[in-house]
């Protein structure tokens, strides 16, 4: 029996199963720490939600100063394509969290995206989480 590897998880401040999807989970929030400059007591990960009769698991959210979400991850195994099923899964995240903005990545690829009454604007680069209070 090999023991099961794991990974801490600075959000949920735990050791955690190091699983694909957790490696980009883990990789993601260092960006969003590190690179986009997010304090950490601004972010959740595995975040549950209703919606309708379902429940649902947000990888990660960001929240702004007044606890509101501001931005939701999803984020899926190296493998999985980044396709339009994943957009549409975090769509529906979004029906119940009201966020400006969605980031969906795999490691290998990561999509940001602002949204606003104007509708979907694809940023071409990482905003800093000042930024993101901004808009």
């Amino acid at each position: 029996m090999g023991t099961k590897q794991t990974i801490w998880d600075p959000l949920r401040r735990k050791e955690v199963a190091l699983t694909p999807e957790e490696r980009v989970r883990q990789w993601f929030i260092s960006v969003l720490l590190n690179d986009m400059k997010v304090p950490a007591h601004m972010m959740m990960s595995e975040v549950g939600m209703k919606l309708g009769d379902k429940q649902w698991r947000a990888d990660i959210l960001v929240y702004d100063r007044r606890q509101k979400p501001l931005a939701v991850v999803e984020c899926k195994r190296p493998d999985v394509s980044l396709d339009n099923k994943v957009l549409d899964q975090t769509v529906r995240y979004n029906m119940v969290l009201d966020v400006s903005y969605v980031i969906i990545t795999n490691g290998k690829s990561t999509y940001m995206m602002r949204l606003s009454e104007g509708g979907v604007q694809m940023l071409d680069k990482v905003p800093q989480y000042e930024e993101m209070l901004a808009l």
